[in-house]
């Protein structure tokens, strides 16, 4: 797996995570993510030995990169952060940012627990989790992502949690609709 895909997947993973919105405020959200299994273990550690490798100037470079994304690698453990900035609007139609190909499939709601799953078309893969809520700044997640790639199927487990930032959401762009 390819640093790119390695990002994509964090960032689909972060994506999905804020869904479920009535109590979420707006604004800047910080998603720290920790992915294992299959591929996953073997490609988050040659992620971090290709950056350790790098001279300082091509890592500022892959960090800038990465940061204009909204992503960041966190200090130790092959943990990802992402920001997401989560609009009014979409805080208010509890409308989950999700990236083209993809598309919920569930979305339930109850108390502070939400469970959604979701499918994609590109890369193929499917998953499920569950969001548990301290509140409109905070929450902590489990999901499992099944993926396909060259005909073998992998099962990534991601813990996570989130936490609200600011209202601003300065340079990060929210994540646009999929096309219909």
């Amino acid at each position: 797996m390819r640093i790119p895909s390695l990002i994509a997947c964090g960032v689909l993973a972060a994506a999905c995570l804020p869904a479920s919105a009535q109590s979420m405020k707006p604004g800047l959200w910080e998603i720290h993510n920790k992915m294992q299994g299959g591929e996953m273990d073997a490609a988050m550690a040659q992620m971090q030995q290709q950056m350790a490798q790098m001279s300082p100037a091509e890592r500022k470079q892959m960090e800038a990169m990465m940061g204009k994304q909204g992503v960041r690698m966190a200090p130790s453990g092959g943990a990802m952060a992402v920001q997401v900035c989560m609009t009014k609007e979409m805080v208010e139609r509890n409308d989950p940012p999700m990236q083209d190909g993809c598309k919920v499939t569930r979305n339930q709601r109850s108390g502070n627990t939400h469970k959604f799953a979701f499918a994609c078309s590109n890369p193929p893969s499917s998953g499920e989790g569950q969001v548990s809520y301290q509140g409109p700044e905070a929450y902590t997640s489990r999901m499992t992502v099944k993926s396909t790639t060259g005909g073998k199927t992998d099962t990534t487990t991601m813990e996570g949690s989130g936490k609200w930032l600011k209202a601003d959401c300065g340079s990060v762009k929210p994540m646009q609709a999929p096309k219909k």
